[in-house]
Parts: structure tokens; C-alpha cells; sequence
């Protein structure tokens, strides 16, 4: 099992360091993808509901995993490379100040939009409405993923390490917007 393992490894190696974005791009939308299957069974959904995956599954694909692989270049380049305490503070601080929320609102506003296919005035009314508790819990849990991935993950592998990640959050968002969804029915 492990030669497997090391096999599969290897290869992601290869395809990451020939194809980074397009590497990262996937690796974002495969772990997106699991991360609703979990939801989805957590929340009580009998029948796994396809189309949500694979919508799921394209967000990560073609929105947060591009945007991960140019967002952790452009701060290292902001930062040029340093890895000192006092830079990966302001690395965090950066990022917990723009894309965090930026994320945030992008992904509330795809999971209304694209995923429940609500009009845009229930859409902007839940995120107005759930927006701010989602945020204020991120930045109770992102600045510390940010610290661990700035101060250990080579550039590389940030994308990944923010995916997995990222994937445990997906979840939480799910379960919050299925959540409220049931709740107005």
C-alpha cells in the first residue's frame, strides 16, 4: 500500500512542478468535490445530489485553486521570500484583510447563485444577513492555517496545504448555508 502511496506522491510531484496551476487547479477541485460528498452526508442528504458536486467541484477548479497558485506567488513577491516572524505576520494580516473576505463573499455568493439557483435578491439578503458571522468565525480560524502555511509549507505546496484545509471549511460553509436554506422551508 505504502509503494502505491509513494507512487502517487511522486507523480503529483512531477505534475506540480510541470504544470503547477493546472496541478493546483485540480487538486483544489477534487478535494472541493470530497469536502461536499462529507457535507452532504453530514447534513442528512440520503442520495448524494450530483450537479451540487460537480458545481462544487467547479469552483474549486476553475475559481479557488487559480487563485490560490497566484495569490501565494504575489506574496512572496510582495514579501520577496522572507520567511522571518514579523513577515509572515503581515502576510497573514494581508491576506486575512483581502482575500478572506473576498473568499468568503465569492463563495456565498457562487453556493446561492450557481449551486441553489436562488434569484439574486434572496442571495444578497442571506449574505447580508450571514456574512458577518461567517467572517468573524473565519478570522477566528484562517490566521492560524495562514501562519502554519506561510511558516512551514514551501511555495509549492501552499495551494495544497490551503485546500485541504480549505476543504474542512467548505464543509462548515455548506452545513451553514444548507443550514439556513432548511430553515426558510
Amino acid at each position: 500500500m505504502s509503494e502505491i502511496v509513494s507512487e502517487a506522491w511522486r507523480k503529483y510531484l512531477i505534475q506540480l512542478q510541470s504544470h503547477p496551476l493546472r496541478t493546483k487547479a485540480i487538486t483544489s477541485g477534487v478535494l472541493a468535490g470530497c469536502s461536499d460528498a462529507i457535507a452532504q452526508k453530514i447534513s442528512g442528504i440520503k442520495k448524494l445530489q450530483l450537479r451540487r458536486l460537480l458545481l462544487i467541484m467547479l469552483y474549486g477548479f476553475a475559481y479557488a485553486g487559480p487563485f490560490g497558485h497566484f495569490l501565494h506567488k504575489l506574496m512572496d513577491i510582495i514579501f520577496k521570500g522572507k520567511k522571518d516572524n514579523k513577515t509572515i505576520a503581515k502576510k497573514v494580516l494581508v491576506e486575512q484583510l483581502t482575500s478572506s473576505p473576498w473568499n468568503n463573499m465569492v463563495f456565498m455568493t457562487y453556493y446561492g447563485l450557481v449551486i441553489e439557483g436562488r434569484p439574486w435578491n434572496l442571495v444578497r439578503s442571506k449574505v447580508r444577513k450571514d456574512y458577518p458571522s461567517i467572517q468573524l468565525t473565519a478570522w477566528k480560524f484562517w490566521p492560524i492555517v495562514g501562519w502554519v502555511n506561510y511558516q512551514y509549507m514551501p511555495l509549492q505546496f501552499r495551494v495544497l496545504f490551503h485546500s485541504f484545509v480549505a476543504s474542512c471549511w467548505a464543509i462548515f460553509l455548506n452545513l451553514k448555508a444548507r443550514s439556513a436554506v432548511i430553515k426558510q422551508a
